[in-house]
């Protein structure tokens, strides 16, 4: 059975590892390795680097994981998105593979 896949883009390594900490303290999840991003006029956002925290397991415990990611995350600088695929088809976990979200 393919795992849920959670991941929520947080402002900053800060408030990745406090993300990270409450989402897998919250949902019996495997944590991945974070994404990062400097996106284009880095001075316009609060924080300069966007970090995608990314969770798997049950549809109910990755759930738990990223909504508790996400109190974590606007306590220390803020949320830019967040997403929960239930069920990725293979075409999904290719591109998973790519941004290396599929790796144990």
């Amino acid at each position: 059975m393919t795992q849920a896949v959670g991941i929520i883009e947080v402002y900053g390594l800060v408030a990745a590892f406090a993300a990270l900490d409450a989402g897998c303290k919250a949902g019996n999840v495997t944590a991945e390795t974070f994404d990062k991003n400097k996106p284009k006029k880095p001075d316009e956002l609060k924080v300069p680097l966007i970090v995608a925290v990314k969770f798997r397991g049950s549809v109910d415990s990755v759930t738990a994981a990223v909504d508790a990611a996400e109190i974590a995350a606007n306590q220390v600088s803020g949320v830019v998105t967040k997403h929960i695929i239930a069920r990725p088809e293979d075409g999904t976990g290719k591109m998973l593979a790519l941004s290396g979200l599929d790796k144990k």
